[in-house]
């Protein structure tokens, strides 16, 4: 029942527990919330946002605490989305509350703020000293200014320079505690900067207006459409505080402003070719009969998937429906928002997390009003609110960024597909190199296969030459970086005034530092892995917790000063190019130079313009990017992968190589891709020379059937962790007995260390889980949860992966 006035809530609340809480409902709610709506409850010391799932009028046995605030006004969930998260809190065993969180970008709406009070004790140290409040002692300003009242941290900091440490300090004494506040925060409290303001109504008669408000309101109604801020602050004095009274007395709306994409990336419309219009005459079909269908379209690099999204959206909305559509990564937004703005206009709303937690909330409550139509967005988009789903898109579906790599866990390729089966939508997995678990879903007659055989405008796809280094090293006698082949190819690029793309997936300048005395390796305080030297920063840096020192000058083991630097990365193959290059414009694209959004876009966007002759990067620069005057690939070390010990490490190389030779010659100009390898022999450097994906998948898979991983099993990966190994190893040995031994269709290996037995402090042990039937993994694993939570395990202790994308 949802209809009528209930007392009492279920609540789901972000924290990592199986449970929901009932919480009583004051009178002045208890009209107004429904299942999937958001409240403001407490939740021992804290206030968290929770989501309401059920409504009723069954007391609790014990006295429940009451809901402090309700935050919306229609539900933020509807029926379908709230199963849609208990499927995935289900299917990936991670507490339901925590699913909620991460399915809706709502956290700018509730403001949390520390507020911090003198304990008894602390009362008592104060009034014994009897504290000058003019004192010197950053301490004893806080506790004077504690005495008279409790305040917020906010406010501390701005009393008492460096307040939260002498704060810290103070709690571990006993002389103060914080209790968390939370309250919604008013949109209407963002920077001018941020906001557009436009006409909404008159002032009802007898309704008084300040001055600033009046010539504010006159303007905007006889300048409809919505206004910058900062420009009205040009026109009008005062406007900005005057927009904002007048939207609090529902007079003018104010709202973000939405980035609409970079236009520079638009594609002119195409006519599609015969395998396009083929593709699209499917998904057509399947979207006019308003049922479930689900295809993956294989199509090779640079043979027009986008066109047919493109044109499968279309169709969408003429059919009155939504749709959706999701990219592997941040790297890809600018340039997929900017074609879907140019085609779709103001009915794109983007998701991804380079917006603030503001403009990404703004974004999804215009598809959730109806407003905006298409959803284009990275993995998290996959639980967007779009109105009447008709078409959900899930581009390089074979990409791993859509496996998150934190609670919950989910895989939002699998997860867009359950949810098109569920709303009667049609699912589209594309990619030129697609995952084995869906390439067997065709087979298995769960998919249905469109192909794209061949490149638009019949372009051939690139020659592709394997580079043996080590018959390169026995003929020079040197281990060079690069080949003589490679850097002939570039220079006569530059000669041409071509463009040249180079693939080191590897970041920073040296991958290790050792001492040629004692052979130690320099490793950091924190995890069981080297340290790699960047030479731009002076340091060697963690790449797992961020961890970071100067290069020492002399071992810290046996203090020789004999250290050297072995391996290479991204940054060691820039400076190589510009001492064989001095004239080459050259530029670098990887998580060092480009840490947020428009580094990445100045970088990339320079050289498309022609700014640069060569780039340099990690994968971030193997997909989706359509650069018509690169003509030469170049793969520094195609063997980096490889040696993973993880089951998927063939085929992430298969892939990153085909992707990237996908890059060459995708116009007028032919392409070349030359690939550096010590194992040229491996199925995988073969296969994707060859752009052969058919054999790739013949051998791989028979390598998975044999070695029975997915698609031929149900996989789960256990992580135990804890800041000691013995307690790790207890933990482990614990979690052993309760999934208990081999048999009736299930494999254990383990408990054994995992590949990096120490990271960011913890110590780790894993549990691989391999099972015939889902339904049987699925309950070893929450019988597993359940032990942990009556054992009262550490809230981080387990990690459950299910269907991990690596075992490392």
């Amino acid at each position: 029942m949802t209809d009528g006035i209930f007392r009492f809530a279920d609540v789901s609340v972000p924290a990592p527990l199986d449970r929901a809480f009932t919480y009583e409902l004051p009178e002045t709610l208890r009209h107004r919330v429904r299942p999937g709506c958001r409240v403001l409850v407490p939740f021992g010391p804290r206030k968290l946002a929770g989501v309401v799932l059920r409504v009723h009028d069954e007391p609790p046995e014990a006295e429940a605490r009451q809901v402090l605030r309700l935050l919306d006004a229609e539900p933020a969930f509807d029926a379908e989305m709230l199963e849609l998260g208990r499927w995935v809190a289900h299917y990936y065993c991670a507490p339901l509350g925590e699913v909620l969180r991460s399915m809706a970008p709502l956290a700018a709406d509730v403001r949390h703020t520390r507020i911090w009070a003198l304990t008894q004790k602390g009362l008592d140290v104060t009034r014994q000293l009897g504290l000058d409040g003019d004192s010197g002692d950053p301490a004893e300003q806080i506790l004077r200014a504690l005495e008279a009242r409790p305040l917020s941290e906010a406010t501390l900091e701005r009393k008492v320079k460096g307040a939260k440490k002498i704060l810290a300090s103070l709690e571990r004494k006993g002389l103060v505690e914080a209790e968390t506040a939370a309250a919604q925060r008013d949109p209407l409290r963002a920077p001018a900067s941020k906001l557009l303001a436009e006409f909404l109504a008159r002032p009802a008669n007898g309704v008084k207006l300040a001055r600033a408000e009046r010539e504010l309101l006159a303007y905007l109604e006889l300048h409809p459409g919505p206004h910058r801020l900062t420009q009205l602050e040009e026109k009008v004095r005062n406007a900005s505080q005057a927009a904002r009274s007048l939207a609090r007395k529902g007079l003018a709306r104010l709202h973000y402003e939405l980035t609409a994409g970079d236009p520079s990336w638009a594609r002119p419309r195409h006519t599609l070719t015969g395998p396009q219009q083929q593709a699209f005459d499917a998904i057509r079909q399947a979207l006019e009969a308003r049922r479930y269908q689900a295809f993956l379209l294989h199509g090779v690099t640079g043979s027009g998937k986008t066109e047919v999204y493109l044109n499968a959206i279309e169709a969408a909305l003429a059919l009155g429906r939504g749709a959706l559509l999701l990219v592997p990564e941040i790297a890809l937004t600018p340039a997929v928002a900017g074609q879907f703005h140019a085609r779709f206009g103001p009915q794109v709303a983007i998701l991804h997390s380079a917006f603030n937690d503001a403009e990404r909330a703004a974004q999804w409550k215009r598809l959730r009003s109806g407003e905006a139509r298409v959803g284009v967005g990275t993995r998290s988009a996959v639980f967007a609110p779009v109105r009447d789903l008709g078409l959900i898109i899930v581009d390089e579906e074979h990409d791993q960024s859509y496996k998150q790599e934190e609670t919950p866990r989910y895989h939002g390729r699998d997860v867009a597909v359950v949810r098109a089966q569920r709303a009667g939508a049609v699912a589209v997995l594309g990619s030129a190199t697609p995952s084995l678990e869906s390439r067997y879903n065709v087979e298995r007659g769960k998919y249905a296969l469109l192909e794209l055989p061949g490149r638009i405008a019949d372009r051939p796809l690139p020659s592709v030459e394997i580079i043996d280094m080590r018959e390169e090293f026995l003929e020079t006698r040197q281990s060079a970086l690069f080949s003589r082949r490679l850097r002939e190819a570039i220079a006569a690029k530059l000669e041409a005034g071509e463009q040249t793309i180079l693939l080191m997936n590897r970041r920073g300048f040296s991958s290790a530092v050792s001492c040629r005395s004692c052979g130690e390796r320099l490793q950091c305080v924190n995890c069981a892995i080297g340290l790699t030297f960047h030479r731009r920063d002076n340091r060697l840096l963690c790449h797992y917790c961020n961890y970071a020192q100067r290069v020492p000058k002399t071992c810290p083991n046996c203090g020789s000063e004999y250290l050297y630097f072995l391996g290479s990365g991204s940054e060691k193959v820039e400076d190589e190019l510009r001492r064989h290059f001095p004239q080459a414009r050259v530029a670098r694209l990887d998580r060092d130079t480009a840490a947020g959004r428009n580094q990445y876009e100045r970088i990339l966007g320079g050289f498309r313009e022609g700014a640069f002759d060569i780039l340099v990067g990690t994968q971030m620069i193997a997909k989706g990017h359509d650069i018509p005057n690169v003509t030469l690939v170049g793969v520094i070390n195609a063997d980096i992968g490889l040696s993973l010990p993880d089951f998927r490490a063939a085929e992430r190389t298969f892939q990153l190589l085909t992707q990237v030779a996908g890059r060459a010659g995708r116009h007028h100009l032919p392409g070349l891709v030359l690939i550096q390898t010590n194992a040229p022999d491996h199925y995988a450097i073969r296969c994707a020379a060859a752009q052969d994906y058919a054999k790739f998948y013949e051998k791989e898979l028979e390598f998975r059937r044999l070695m029975r991983y997915p698609p031929f099993c149900a996989m789960a990966n256990v992580l135990l962790r804890a800041p000691t190994q013995e307690a790790a190893m207890r933990l482990a040995g614990e979690a052993a007995q309760v999934l208990g031994p081999s048999g009736d269709g299930v494999r254990i290996l383990g408990p054994a260390e995992a590949p990096v037995p120490r990271l960011k402090s913890e110590y780790r042990y894993q549990i691989l889980i391999k099972a015939l039937s889902r339904a049987r993994l699925n309950e070893m694993l929450h019988s597993l949860r359940r032990h942990a939570g009556e054992a009262k395990w550490p809230a981080t202790a387990l990690v459950v992966d299910v269907d991990p994308m690596t075992l490392l």
